[in-house]
């Protein structure tokens, strides 16, 4: 017991960062569903399935925004502090040279996808409000987190929740016309909200400008963009491939599956922003097998436990989570596997990232988007939809991504970390 005592006192600081971090995403978690319910219950369906999708990829598409110098700016406020005012500069630099892209993108996605569903004027609205307004927020909850900062970064990110949530209730109890084109405004005024309140809590840093160091950091940011861009649309693609092969009540059962599934990386992301922090500071904190056994076999335990206890929640109390969930409860207990490979793929990833190997991560993403695409699709095709034999092939899926990420992840830790 009192070797047990020591232990904990000497890592203090260490849990208080992590549960810090933690009460963010709980706080975020609760307020997100307020969000949700009022607002899905104001906008009409068809407008509600637009502005999600027309969001969706406006966070696609913010990760081009300075096309991945966030990630520089983040590792600078981590190891020496005291270049953020030059960092910050070549951020916004980064930002004003990357716009031209973020809009031809936007432009050609509202053609491909938006054009006979929504006005430009209310799609740029709803983009705007995701990459300029929410973006340069998170990038100040982002430095925050790097000065660890924990516990203002955790109220930043609820009151940037809270603030859009607030908004959509207003927008239920004060407006006559309850459509996609006057919510976006509201959206629009929230989002910009949460940027001004962030703003005041930035960092105090002197200005400077220093192109040498910004040509350094060049490689790294755009794996980076690449990597966060790959994970955000192998995050997306496998929910498109279910609605085109298996038709919308497949995808429907596997939507619902997916978003119970990711409530259990809560605790894990969470471990992961103290862990790639710890990594930038001792690159070579992982070199035991028995530390990297026992980390993983920690995680896969936290993530299926988790699964479990929603699972007997939900038999429980069916409707918990609404309606539409209720007959996809009972099916739970066929994926348990899922969220363990799933959330250690996830922190293989952020091991690669925090030891400076973005590119290997960016291939080792565009490897698991493909690997992905090919498994799902002979998954639909070699199962009927109408039984319960493709959700439990989906254990196998997910195992097999596992694999491909942990042979990269570990096959990197063999090479020499990069520094800041």
């Amino acid at each position: 017991m009192n070797a047990i005592l020591r232990h904990l006192s000497a890592n203090r600081q260490l849990l208080h960062s992590y549960f810090s971090v933690i009460s963010g995403s709980a706080g975020r978690l609760v307020v997100s569903l307020a969000y949700f319910v009022v607002l899905a219950n104001t906008l009409p369906l068809a407008d509600y399935g637009v502005f999600a999708t027309a969001s969706g990829a406006g966070l696609v598409l913010s990760r081009l925004l300075a096309l991945g110098f966030s990630s520089p700016l983040y590792r600078i406020a981590v190891v020496k502090p005291r270049l953020l005012g030059v960092y910050t500069v070549g951020y916004l630099l980064a930002s004003l040279l990357s716009l031209p892209l973020v809009i031809i993108s936007a432009l050609l996605i509202y053609l491909l996808f938006f054009s006979d569903d929504v006005g430009l004027l209310t799609f740029s609205l709803v983009i705007i409000a995701e990459i300029l307004l929410w973006r340069s927020a998170e990038i100040v909850i982002i430095v925050n987190n790097g000065l660890k900062r924990f516990g203002l970064a955790a109220l930043l990110v609820i009151f940037g929740t809270a603030a859009r949530a607030a908004a959509a209730g207003l927008f239920w109890s004060q407006t006559s016309v309850q459509d996609l084109e006057h919510w976006a405004w509201w959206y629009m005024g929230a989002n910009a909200v949460s940027l001004v309140v962030a703003l005041c809590f930035y960092p105090r840093v002197r200005l400077r400008f220093d192109m040498r160091l910004y040509l350094r950091r060049v490689q790294d940011s755009l794996a980076v963009a690449g990597a966060e861009l790959l994970f955000y649309l192998q995050s997306e693609l496998d929910k498109l491939m279910v609605l085109g092969i298996g038709g919308p009540a497949v995808a429907g059962v596997y939507a619902i599956i997916m978003r119970v599934v990711d409530l259990t990386a809560l605790p894990i992301r969470s471990f992961n922003t103290i862990l790639v922090q710890k990594l930038m500071q001792s690159p070579d904190m992982l070199r035991s097998l028995k530390v990297r056994v026992l980390i993983e076999a920690g995680l896969m335990i936290v993530s299926v436990a988790g699964l479990a206890t929603l699972a007997f929640l939900l038999h429980l109390y069916p409707n918990a989570l609404g309606r539409n969930v209720a007959p996809v409860a009972e099916l739970l207990p066929l994926v348990l596997l899922v969220p363990g490979f799933r959330n250690l793929a996830e922190y293989q990833g952020e091991l690669m990232y925090a030891r400076g190997q973005s590119w290997l991560r960016t291939l080792c993403l565009a490897l698991l988007t493909l690997s992905k695409a090919g498994l799902i699709a002979l998954l639909l095709n070699s199962f009927a939809h109408e039984g319960q034999d493709w959700i439990v092939a989906l254990n196998g899926v997910f195992a097999g991504l596992y694999v491909i990420s942990a042979i990269f992840t570990y096959s990197s830790l063999r090479l020499p970390a990069k520094r800041v």
